[in-house]
């Protein structure tokens, strides 16, 4: 088994319900959450909106690969009305953002999926709650505590 961390998003349409519905079906088609922090009301970052988010993060054990959970949590983004990721650095409003933040300790560098997340140490948004459920995990390429990356923004 696999310990998968996953960020989620929202500003749009009943925030409460859309991370609820996702993490429900994490929790049917990847594997066992593990944990999940409390919700965060945040503003939008990298994109004005007159929509804050509601983010939360999530602990999941999986038989998935990488490439599997990637692929059903696209699907479950679609399902929740998701109709295009963010390409490039042009973020929008959403019903519901999956990313996946860490996948055990693994590092993967493909077209498709990149681990750990690239920009997951440069949000708040995304460590606060990582660090609520997961403070003493270990970052793969840093080195560094989920606690200590969040105090270094």
């Amino acid at each position: 088994m696999a310990e998968v961390y996953v960020s989620l998003g929202t500003n749009l349409g009943d925030k409460d319900n859309n991370l609820r519905t996702a993490v429900r079906l994490m929790q049917e088609r990847i594997g066992k959450v593990i944990s999940l922090s409390s919700f965060y009301e945040t503003v939008p970052w990298g994109f004005q909106s007159e929509h804050s988010f509601l983010n939360a993060a999530a602990c999941i054990e999986t038989r998935l690969s990488p490439e599997q959970l990637l692929l059903v949590t696209q699907q479950i983004e679609r399902e929740l009305g998701r109709t295009q990721k963010s390409s490039g650095n042009a973020y929008k409003d959403r019903l519901i953002d999956i990313d996946l933040l860490m996948y055990d300790n693994l590092q993967i560098h493909s077209d498709q999926l990149v681990l750990p997340h690239p920009l997951m140490t440069e949000r708040r948004f995304v460590l606060e709650p990582l660090a609520e459920i997961a403070p003493e995990t270990i970052h793969p390429v840093t080195g560094k505590t989920i606690r200590e990356l969040l105090e270094l923004l």
